[in-house]
Order: C-alpha cells, then structure tokens, then sequence
C-alpha cells in the first residue's frame, strides 16, 4: 500500500492507482495522512471538510466518507474509530513525504556519491504540488513546508555532485534554478561554485554581481556572509583550469540490512524467543543456533521475528538467505549464497572467487571482527550451510531447516531448537489475534478449528482469512466444513509427521476460489523462478494486468501467495509444490507448455527492450525477438533498465533451463552482455555452456560461434587463458565459415585483447588491425569503438603516442555517438596516460576527470579505478605528490575490491612510483615488492618489467648500484621478452650503473 501526496492525492496498490471518489475524500485521506498513527478527532475532519459551514449531519457524512474510504484500502483494519478520533494506520514506507524526508535525512550523513543516491530517489518521489488537486487551510502548511524541503534537497544534491567534480554536468540545471528562484543565496553561491571550477572565473563573479543586484533591490539587504567569503576566495585565487578537481571520494561500505519483513500478528513462542535471548546474552562460544520443526510449523517466522528484535545488537548488519531446502526447486548452491553475500558485503562481481573455497575464505575475511547477523533459512543439509559460516566469535547465525542439522551440533556445537506446532491455547490466540471480536462468541469453536488445523500457523492463518470472507456464516459450521474436506484427503506428510494435515486447509481455501483465480494460483506452480512480478504472471496467464491483479489480490489475502516487496508475489513452498500438484492433475500438459512459452517469450523480449538501454550500440547484434502478445514495463533511462535484470536475473536464468535449444540461444545472446557488467560470471558461464551445447544439438554453426565468443568472456575472467583462446579461435572460424564478418571482427578483437594479455603485443596488434581493417571495408563504423581503442593502446605501449592519440580520438567520437559509456571512459584515460606521458598534466587531468565523470554516472567500478590511476599520474608528473598518492592509493584500494588483477597491480606500480618521487624510497621499495609478490600477477610481463626498473630507479637513488643493476636487468630480460622501446632506457641506466 503506499500513499502519495507529493502531487495529486493518490493511493496504489501493487502497480495501479485506487479511485477516490472525490475532492472531499482526497481531504480525508490528505488530512488523516498529516497525522498518520494519530488520532484525528472527529471537528477536525469535519472542519477540513466543511470549514465553517454548519451541518447538523456532518458526523453521519464523516462516517459515509470513511466507509468509503475504507473501500479503497488493502485492510479496513487500517483506518479504526476510537474515543479520541479516526486513526489511520501507515507505515513510514507507505506515504511518500515520510519516504522523501527520510532519504534526505539520511544523505545528510552520507559521504558525496550515496547522497547523491539518496537524493536522486528522495527527488524522484516528487509529482508536483503536494496536493495539487486539493486545497484546504489544513494542508497549506504541510504543503508549504514539503514544497522548502524539496528545494533544500534539490540544493543538496548539486553540492555533493560538485564535490564529486560533477561541474560541467550542473551548470546549465543550476543556471535555470537561479533565474527561478533568485533571492536564494545558497543556488547563486553553488552556480559559482560550479564556473569557477570550470575555469569561468570572471562567469561566477559575474552571478555574485547579479545575486547582490536582485537582493538589494528586492529586499534592501546585502549578500550574506557565505556569498561574500566565496566571492572573495574566488578573487583570491588563481584562475583555474577546466581539469581541477575535488579529492577523491572513498566509497563507503554499505551495511547489509538484508531481513525480511518481520511478521504480522505474531503470537506466542515466548520460551523459544526467550531461549534465542539466553544463547545470544550468554556470550558462550556458541555462535550457531538452529531452529528445527516441521513444515509450516514457523521456523521462519520465529527466526525472522528474533531477528528484528536484536537486530540493533549488530551494528555491521544483517545477511539472509533463503537456501529453498524442501521446495521444489533446487537448493540455493552454497557458492550462489556466498556470491550473495560478498556483494551485499561491498564486493563488486569481478571480485568474486570462482572456487567455492576461496569465496568461503573471502566471506570468513570480510566478516572477521565484525557483528553480523546472519540467517540461513530453509537449509536442507549440514553441507549446505557449513560453507556459509563465519570464522570468528563477533558474528550470530541462525540456521532453520526440517532437518535436525546433527552435524552442525556434533563439529560446530550448535544451539539446536526443536520447534514443534503451537501450544491450544497460543493457536486459537493466533486465530483471535486474527479474527478479533468475532472468536470472543464462539471460544469452542475457534479451539476446534486450530485443531483441524493442526496449530500450524500457515493453515491458521489460511483459515482465519476464509472465516473473515464469510460474515454471515458461524465458525463452527466452517470448522465443521473443514472436517469434511480433512476426510476427503490424503494427509500432506512431512518430515513423516502424521499431524502435518494441511491439504486439507489448502484444499478449503483453493475451492472457494474463482476458476481464473484458481488457474492463476495453478501457474504459481508452474513457474520455474523464485518470485514473480505481475507482468510475468500476467504474460503467463495470457490475461491483461488488470485481471492478473485482482487475482493476485484475492491470493494474497486468502495467504495463498505472499508479497515480499511491492509488485512481486512468492508462495510458501508448501503452497507452490501443493499448487504444481493441482497444475499437474487440472490442466493438460499442452496447456502448461504454453504457458511457459508465452512466460518465455516474455522474459526474453522485455529483456530485450532493457538492453537496448543498457548496451544500444550491440542492438543489432542481438537475436531478433518477435513482437509480444502482452504488456510488459516500459524503461525510460539506463538505471531503470539495468534494475530490471537485476530483479528478474533468477527468472531470466530460469527459462533456459526449461527452453528449447533456440530459446537457450536466444537468452544467451540476449544476456550476456549483462551478466558480464554486472560480474555475474557462475550465471554467465553456466549459462553460455548451455547455449554452446544448445547450439551444437541443433546444428547451428553460427550460434556456436556466438556462445563460444561470449563463453570466452567467462573463461577469461577465471584466468583460464587457454580454454579462452580456444573458443575464440574456433568462433573465428566458425564465423568466418558462416560469413558472419562483422562477428568476425569482433572476435579478431577479443583475441587482440587477450593475446595483449599474453605479453605478445606484436601479435595483438596484428589481431586488431585485422579487425579493424575488416569494419572498415564493412562500413560498420559504430561498432569500431573498442577495436579502435584496443588498437591505440598497443601503439601506445609500443611507443608510438601520436598515431595512438589519433586513433583514440577517433575511438571517443564514436563511442559517444554510440553510447558505449565502457569503451568512452576507458579512451578518455588512454589519452590523459598518453598527455601525463608528453608533460602535459594539465591536459591529463582534463580527459581524467571526465572518465571519471562518465565512470560515475555508469556506475562502472573498474573505470573509476583506471580513471582515479589516471589522475594520479598525471598528478606525480605534475610534481603534485600528495594528490598523486591520495589518488593512486584510492584507485588501489577499488582496483583490488572489484578483482581486477591487472588494473590493481598497474596501480601498485604507479603509487610506488609517486612514493619515489616523493621521496619515500622505504614505501616505494614495500610497494613494489607487493607488486612482485601478488601471486596472481605473474602473468602480467610489463607490469613484471616495471616494477623491476622502479625497485632498480629506487636503490640508484639510494646509492644501492650493484642492487639497482640487479633489478634492471630483470626489467631488460622482459622487456626484450615484450618487444617494447623501454628496451632503451633500461640499457642506458645499466650502462650507467655498470660504467
């Protein structure tokens, strides 16, 4: 439910706006809304409503407008009448102002790029006037003061993206907020700000002109203190360059706060919760509890519900993972939770293990001395869990399961809780909590119905919801009902538990449902993913949003599916293998197969439609999808996009494992673009190997091509060189037997690449020009960016600057028109590398910062680390030390978060250089041993070769000759090897050193 007031009065329920039936019950709810879980007393609302009109009738058409307001909400239990007046019921997350000032409060705290986050998301909350469609005294205020804080968030976000050197990227927005709003000084002293840090010195001066003409002549009154100190350091100092820049903003780890919703109505289990009390307070080394029962017993809950109550006893965080143990899908592997949890912990994708041990010590690292929560729900095997358990004594786990888990008692010494079905007395309270004043009449008859329901909290809550549906019906004659059912079916045994009879409550509440409904709930078991949105049911079901809503309204409250965030629904896993069972024996196999071919049709043309965001210069290259029979989200920017998959990568994962083999193909070309910038590479290689055998199976010559290149991104990222040459050598000849040319090219260049990588420059650069070559007789110009960049750096590393600045100018204009923001900012750093090079700082901090810039609003981790590098450099060339490294030691530190070997161990070379040229020869020589000692730099030659002539360059300095020939003849040796012109400069220093 979310209520929204920052515009027009609305209410939404999942994804569609509820009607209110007018102006005076827009009031109500504005006027209740301004106090939210207060009571409002009865004059008030009536005096919103009717001012000073007198109406003796006024109570009575209160009453009317509340009823009906009571018709739009998801519970009438959410607006109540007591003594004191009418209470509506909201939580913080549900009314938009609420969520608005929470966001801006919490960017106030945050470090320059999560404000701007957070302020983006509070500013995107905003549809207008608050109220716009309403005006009533009662609301001015609010609406006033909402209308201040906006624009105090609008300003707080142009601060914090100057502070990230944003300047270039606001000025035109800052400039109309000034001509909008021109006594404000704080907008004025942020315009200035901006020009002058884009060397506009005499344009800033010129807006404080302008801000004191219009302050004196509107209110009598001087610039304040603020403006005028601004004024005066921008006179002070010397004209900047369009290249200055802010320092360098850490990024801040997040903290996980992963938890499910806690439950609602939550009633007994006080010696259980005062058992998880006493083991967590005893500070006893045990550090592992499991919670053990039956199905639908309430582990989860129970666990869920501790959880929240301690969850400020772990200030670091909480992590959770659903490990689907028993339901009908596989398990969660434990290398998938882990993935999970590095990332949720700060770690990019890139920098994830690809063994399964090395991302258990990864995560036992990352939770060393730190105070964690962690729940493992749903585990079926003590193997499933003992990969995901911490090291150390600071962390808790909380581990639920059906099974008794006796290893993790017997090696780790875990609590063990066995949870059996509530107490008599706490399951019909369950039922009361949930009935409320319709149990008081009939005490016996609730008692017997939480028998024949087994006290389970799943069938009770189920049954309290068709007892609430039939008012006029006494619930002893639906406990009667449910007895009869009881006889007609089998037992649902788990765990052997001759008391689990809960298809029979099931079974009540399923036959009671509309057939479009009840098909509805069918295809829930149907569907291979993990939770689904509407759309996808809706595609699914071959039926408009619309009556895919209502239905999924009707499941939810009869508790036959869940909704765990806004728009996506999850059954129980007893309810979607009960629901798979009733698919199975109702409908006919023809039936569920279209179904999942309209399912998969979908997933793969919206995802379609999201990469035309995300990558839009590969469209052409991705597999034609016909046109889809179904409604399914329209995006409007790169974020929005890049959401999607991200909420929907399970379900798109999903399909293929069910597809037929051209579906396979189709979601592997589709993908892996995605699951290559988001570091999904588990999914992106299992998911490849299928679309290679997938291939193969149907004979199709030009899809293996296709799924060996991209399986070869994979491969290249596990540091498996020579399965990755492999594929790209057969792909080439694939698409060259094909007549795939454009495909050809570029595989050519993806061979340059890794060829590059090899130490074999000559040969790289022989497999780019190839592909270079090979677009330019195709006239396929937009898809040249990256060959030409690959190309510009090899002539770069090979000494040749000019002709490679050239071509990385080339690179840029057409990286821009094609909107490849990767290839954009990694050729924005080649050319600050080649300026820093030819004593051109001031230029290299130019083209630096606007990588950095592109990085940024792409949100691209290893870019931002290249481009921090960059600026580095260009810092240590400009004799500008300190900055030099305070940037390199930042750029390190992202380097190694998001695993990017190479980029890391580059950067350990630059920053040992600066503390050279700072004169910290101790710290150069410990930087660059750690360069030479990274294991996983060995197959890096140059880097090799120049940490070796930096050690040498250090002990020279140090007057340490015989050392220093010692290390330069090591950096000669792989020089050679390379085939690059340091070969030179190496020889004369040896020379030197030796004459």
């Amino acid at each position: 439910m979310e209520f929204r007031v920052m515009g027009p009065v609305e209410v939404r329920r999942d994804d569609r706006v509820e009607v209110l039936s007018g102006r005076l019950q827009r009031i109500l709810l504005g006027v209740l809304l301004a106090r939210a879980n207060q009571p409002v007393p009865v004059d008030v609302l009536t005096d919103a409503l009717w001012g000073d009109r007198p109406d003796s009738r006024a109570a009575q058409k209160l009453q009317l407008h509340v009823h009906r307001l009571r018709g739009v909400l998801d519970s009438p239990e959410r607006l109540t009448f007591g003594a004191a007046g009418y209470r509506l019921r909201a939580g913080q997350d549900e009314v938009d102002a609420v969520r608005f000032e929470a966001l801006v409060k919490a960017a106030s705290d945050q470090e320059p790029q999560r404000a701007i986050e957070s302020l983006r998301a509070a500013l995107a909350l905003w549809r207008g006037n608050p109220f716009a469609d309403v005006e009533t005294p009662v609301l001015a205020d609010w609406a006033r003061r909402l209308t201040e804080r906006r624009l105090a968030a609008v300003e707080a976000l142009y601060e914090a993206e100057l502070a990230c050197g944003l300047h270039e990227a606001v000025l035109g927005e800052l400039t109309e907020l000034v001509r909008e709003h021109p006594l404000r000084e704080r907008l004025h002293g942020l315009l200035m700000t901006g020009l002058h840090r884009a060397g506009r010195r005499s344009d800033a001066l010129e807006v404080y002109r302008r801000a004191r003409q219009v302050l004196v002549a509107e209110l009598g009154l001087e610039p304040g203190p603020e403006l005028r100190e601004l004024q005066r350091r921008i006179l002070a100092e010397p004209e900047p360059t369009p290249e200055s820049a802010p320092e360098p903003v850490p990024h801040r780890q997040e903290i996980p706060a992963q938890l499910p919703v806690d439950v609602r109505g939550f009633v007994g289990r006080e010696a259980e919760l005062a058992e998880l009390e006493e083991v967590l307070s005893a500070g006893a080394p045990v550090v592992i509890t499991t919670v053990a029962g039956t199905a639908g017993v309430g582990k989860t809950a129970l666990a869920v519900h501790w959880a929240h109550r301690v969850r400020d006893r772990f200030p670091d965080g909480q992590l959770y993972v659903d490990l689907r143990g028993y339901g009908p899908d596989e398990p969660v592997a434990p290398a998938d939770a882990l993935a999970g949890f590095l990332r949720a912990l700060g770690l990019d994708g890139a920098a994830i293990p690809d063994d399964l041990d090395e991302r258990a010590a990864r995560f036992r690292t990352l939770l060393d001395q730190r105070r964690i929560l962690l729940l493992l729900d749903n585990a079926r095997t003590v193997d499933q869990v003992r990969p995901l358990l911490p090291a150390g004594s600071s962390c808790r786990t909380l581990v639920t399961s059906r099974d008794s888990l006796a290893g993790l008692v017997a090696r780790y010494g875990a609590h063990r809780i066995d949870l059996d079905r509530l107490p008599a007395a706490d399951a019909a309270e369950l039922l009361r909590e949930l009935l409320g004043a319709r149990a008081d009449g009939e005490p016996e008859a609730v008692g017997a119905l939480a028998e024949r329901c087994a006290r389970l909290p799943l069938a009770l809550r189920i049954a309290a919801e068709i007892v609430r549906s039939r008012p006029g019906q006494a619930i002893r004659e639906l406990a009667g009902e449910l007895a009869d059912h009881q006889d007609a079916l089998d037992l649902l045994a788990a765990d052997d538990d001759p008391h689990t009879a809960i298809r029979a409550v099931f079974s009540w509440s399923y036959q009671r449902l509309d057939p479009a409904v009840a098909r509805l709930f069918r295809l829930l078991g149907v569907h291979h993913g993990h939770d689904v949105d509407t759309y996808a049911l809706a595609a699914m079901a071959g039926t408009g949003l619309r009556e895919t809503r209502r239905a999924l309204d009707v499941l939810v409250r009869a508790h036959l599916v869940d909704q765990p965030s806004a728009g996506r629904y999850q059954p129980h896993d007893l309810l979607r293998a009960y629901a798979a069972e009733l698919a199975g024996t109702t409908d006919d196999a023809p039936d569920r197969a279209a179904a999942l071919t309209r399912l998969s049709d979908y997933y793969l043309v919206t995802a379609s439609a999201a990469m035309d965001l995300v990558a839009p210069f590969e469209t052409e290259r991705r597999p034609k999808v016909a046109s889809l029979d179904a409604e399914s989200p329209v995006f409007d920017s790169y974020d929005t996009a890049f959401g999607w998959l991200d909420r929907e990568r399970v379900n798109l994962l999903a399909t293929p494992q069910h597809g037929e083999p051209d579906h396979v193909v189709k979601v592997s070309n589709t993908l892996w673009r995605y699951l290559h910038m988001g570091g999904y590479y588990d999914d992106a290689f299992a998911l490849h190997t299928r679309a290679l055998h997938a291939a193969q199976t149907l004979g199709d010559a030009a899809a293996e091509a296709n799924a060996r290149r991209v399986l070869a991104a994979a491969t290249l990222r596990a540091g498996l060189i020579e399965e990755t040459v492999d594929h790209l050598e057969r792909a080439l000849t694939l698409f060259v037997q094909v007549g795939d040319r454009s495909l050809e090219a570029a595989t050519l260049n993806n061979l340059g690449v890794v060829t590059g990588r090899q130490g074999n420059q000559a040969e790289a650069a022989e497999y780019t020009r190839r592909a270079l070559d090979l677009y330019e007789e195709l006239g396929n110009h937009r898809l040249m960016a990256s060959a030409t960049l690959n190309y510009g750096r090899l002539l770069h590393i090979l000494g040749r600057r000019d002709e490679a600045f050239a071509l990385l100018e080339q690179s840029l204009a057409i990286s821009r028109d094609s909107g490849d923001r990767t290839v954009e900012a990694n050729t924005l750093c080649g050319m600050a590398d080649i300026c820093a090079e030819q004593g051109k700082p001031q230029q290299a901090l130019g083209y630096a910062h606007l990588a950095l810039n592109v990085a940024w609003q792409a949100s691209h981790r290893p870019m931002e680390c290249a481009a921090m590098r960059t600026i580095g450099v260009a810092h240590r060339h400009a004799g500008e030390h300190e900055l030099a490294i305070r940037y390199l030691d930042s750029a390190a530190h992202t380097a190694r978060s998001v695993g990017d070997t190479e980029q890391f161990i580059a950067t350990l070379n630059e920053l040992a250089a600066a503390h050279a040229a700072a004169g910290n020869l101790t710290e150069a020589l410990r930087v660059y041993r750690e360069t030479l000692s990274d294991k996983n730099g060995d197959r890096l030659l140059h880097e090799r070769a120049q940490a070796h002539e930096g050690i040498g360059d250090a002990h020279a300095a140090s007057g340490e000759h015989d050392l220093a020939a010692e290390h330069w003849q090591r950096a000669l040796v792989l020089y050679r090897q390379l085939g690059l012109p340091q070969v030179d400069t190496v020889t004369v220093k040896l020379g030197g050193a030796r004459g």
